[in-house]
């Protein structure tokens, strides 16, 4: 045998990938592309090729395994069909979803090879129907080819221009001595803006010595905990349904967390007043997760009751958001010696930044005060100076206005692939904020949670409004429409609607 016969020899003995393993000799005969598109489905299965990860360049990877580019490119083709990779040009083919279903059984492999473990399927765990603190942990950190998860904004629509234009305005105007630890409190000129935000947006007089920064709501919740605890109050009342992430936050630092009943009009403060507990945690501009607004008959009796020795926490979670009616004042504004006041940046811009603001009455100030200082010493500096920027210039304005022209045109999408899909579900709360309640009738057979849990195993990820609700309430879903265009939301929402109908003929 000559030379380059032998050389052709030893390269066909020698073919096979570092990348996976990977070994061309497994394959059936005639079956090169099946037996490589599964193993590379297998891979993103069961972690091998997580989300974000690159794959090999297809030239690359088929001259690694002795293969025609042919097989290689046919493979990626499947899984981008798939919705599991995506195509990015120079950037490469990236995994950028984990399989709807498990992957198909293998062919039958080598003696010398162990099969293919079966890929996790996290939705049973996750969607229990008691979560515990841990599970938007869970949630956000599960892959999905769309998320349909309420409380995130447009975060693609994020001011990054606008940002670094204010950060080099700060470095260069910063002096040395601004590098040092800041005030507890929050730097002046944040203090400052936020007092003129809430003026300007809120309807809220506060002096800039009133505003403390903090680590966003969460935090606010945290210390004021900690601030009642030490006060003597350990229970503070919460709405029903509400925030399953608010309520662990204060459940956390607090005994109990009695629920009281929402309607149409907001909080029952009849119900709140035979629960007798002394505070009560509220979202009285945009009720989560209803999206009603407290109404002016129970906003005045919730100011009674504050009036008569109740202490109110207002979470302003998400206030600016409105598209079809006028702004609602803050309670802080009508009654601020009984209201702590919370607001944040996360729904404005985005929960990276990790930048909200607390206002409590005068006399849990220094209590609050002295459990920030045991937290952390304060918030980050520079990422302070550079928000007071971008609000003081009307940055923040500009980009709100942006915002909300998006998130009505998301809303309106969501809205109407709900009437297609979703014929028999009830919308709530579509006036304002990031998300949508839906109620379901009652499908024998299936929970919400299970809803949600199949919903997932097909790639969209939703939240039960069960969750969210310790009471007797309806089957629904929280959805939020603000980070995923309207082709995800309209294909999110068809994926919906086939397993509710699904269900509903079982």
């Amino acid at each position: 045998m000559n030379r380059s016969k032998a050389e052709a020899s030893d390269r066909s003995k020698e073919a096979g990938a570092d990348f996976l393993q990977l070994d061309p000799a497994d394959a059936p005969p005639g079956g090169l592309t099946d037996w490589l598109t599964r193993r590379l489905r297998e891979a993103v299965a069961d972690g091998r090729l997580p989300v974000g990860s690159r794959l090999p360049a297809g030239r690359v990877l088929a001259a690694e395994l002795g293969v025609s580019r042919g097989v290689v490119t046919d493979a990626y083709q499947r899984l981008a069909e798939e919705g599991q990779v995506v195509g990015r040009g120079r950037g490469g083919t990236v995994v950028v979803a984990a399989p709807a279903a498990p992957a198909a059984p293998a062919a039958p492999a080598a003696p010398h090879r162990a099969p293919a473990a079966e890929p996790p399927r996290p939705a049973p765990a996750l969607f229990r129907a008691d979560p515990g603190p841990e599970v938007f942990d869970l949630l956000r950190g599960t892959p999905a080819r769309i998320d349909l998860t309420p409380g995130v904004p447009d975060l693609a629509a994020f001011p990054r221009a606008a940002w670094l234009r204010a950060e080099r305005a700060v470095l260069d105007d910063l002096a040395a001595s601004d590098l040092g630890y800041g005030d507890l409190r929050g730097t002046p000129a944040l203090r400052r803006a936020v007092a003129h935000w809430l003026a300007r947006n809120r309807g809220i007089r506060a002096d800039p010595d009133e505003v403390l920064i903090v680590a966003g709501t969460a935090q606010a919740l945290a210390l004021l905990g900690r601030a009642l605890g030490r006060a003597g109050i350990g229970e503070v009342a919460v709405e029903d349904p509400g925030s399953l992430g608010a309520r662990h936050h204060l459940a956390h630092w607090l005994a109990a967390t009695p629920p009281v009943p929402v309607d149409a009009e907001g909080i029952r403060v009849d119900a709140l007043r035979a629960t007798g507990a002394p505070a009560v945690l509220l979202t009285p501009a945009h009720q989560y997760p209803t999206g009603v607004v407290l109404g002016g008959d129970r906003r005045r009796e919730l100011l009674r009751w504050a009036g008569e020795g109740g202490l109110v926490i207002e979470d302003d979670y998400d206030a600016e958001h409105r598209y079809d009616r006028p702004p609602v004042p803050a309670l802080r504004a009508a009654l601020p010696d009984r209201v702590c006041y919370a607001g944040s940046i996360s729904k404005l811009l985005a929960p990276a930044l990790r930048t909200g603001w607390l206002l409590v009455p005068a006399r849990l100030r220094d209590a609050v005060l002295n459990a920030k200082r045991f937290a952390d010493l304060g918030n980050p500096v520079l990422p302070q100076l550079v928000l007071a920027r971008l609000m003081e210039s009307g940055d923040l304005d500009r980009h709100l206005r942006l915002l909300r022209r998006r998130h009505r045109r998301r809303r309106d999408a969501m809205i109407a692939a709900i009437r297609t899909h979703l014929p028999g579900a009830t919308v709530h709360g579509a006036a304002a904020g990031l998300h949508l309640m839906l109620t379901l009738p009652e499908a024998p057979g299936r929970t919400d949670t299970e809803l949600a849990a199949a919903a997932l195993a097909e790639g969209v990820k939703v939240q039960p409004l069960s969750w969210h609700a310790r009471l007797p309430y309806p089957p629904g879903l929280v959805l939020g429409y603000a980070a995923g265009s309207t082709a995800e939301i309209a294909e999110g929402l068809a994926v919906l609607g086939r397993l509710v109908r699904r269900s509903s003929s079982m």
